[in-house]
């Protein structure tokens, strides 16, 4: 993993002089996690963030009746965790690593301390966080208004413009993983899957997805 082209790759950090990403990169520390090991609890203290520099995390939150749902799921070079830095307060969900992942970490203290000598930083940060608003903005839209499969035709193709707008997309996440994600459960995904392939929609072959028709898919969305 090389971590300075990582931090200088990322969206958080893109555009940044060379000596802001030195300095950015002089107090990171990298950490690793074994598949399905928690990177930190949901209420655990915020005393940094994290970047994916290898591997695939998910934030997720449990609820009262013990059903897991992810709120997001992140790969190489995305943040998470970040929101504590500026406020404080506790971690708002929990982070579990996907497959096994190397992470970058960011201790708060030290990073405070270079956003207030290097304030760019933080405009960065403030582009990214509101492109992530809107994103989450939409997922609550998405559950609280729209059927499953209207969510599950938005994620195809919101996954396709991420893989390159190709026709072909491959699930980077099981599909129990997915089902929790679009707020249902696996056995529902399954048969929206079938009808979409029945409707000539779709072409499932394993994680890889053949969008046949997405014309008919953005109506459905």
């Amino acid at each position: 993993m090389n971590r300075k082209e990582i931090i200088g790759s990322s969206l958080l950090f893109e555009g940044l002089p060379a000596q802001q990403i030195e300095d950015i990169n002089n107090i990171a520390v990298e950490k690793s996690f074994q598949r399905g090991e928690n990177i930190f609890f949901e209420g655990d203290k915020g005393i940094g963030f994290y970047m994916v520099g290898e591997g695939r995390v998910k934030i997720f939150k449990v609820s009262f009746a013990g059903k897991e749902h992810i709120l997001h799921i992140f790969g190489q070079g995305e943040p998470f965790g970040e929101v504590p830095v500026f406020n404080g307060r506790p971690f708002p969900a929990t982070a579990e690593a996907l497959v096994k992942t190397k992470t970058i970490f960011f201790p708060r203290d030290k990073f405070v301390l270079l956003v207030e000598a290097n304030p760019s930083i933080a405009l960065n940060m403030l582009a990214v966080l509101s492109q992530r608003l809107r994103r989450f903005a939409s997922q609550i839209e998405s559950l609280s208004l729209k059927e499953v499969p209207e969510r599950l035709a938005g994620y195809l193709l919101y996954l396709s413009h991420e893989q390159g707008d190709s026709d072909e997309v491959e699930l980077d996440i099981s599909k129990g993983q997915l089902a929790s994600l679009l707020g249902t459960i696996p056995e529902t995904l399954s048969r929206i899957f079938a009808k979409m392939s029945d409707e000539g929609l779709i072409q499932v072959n394993g994680k890889k997805i053949s969008l046949l028709n997405r014309k008919g898919l953005m109506e459905k969305e």
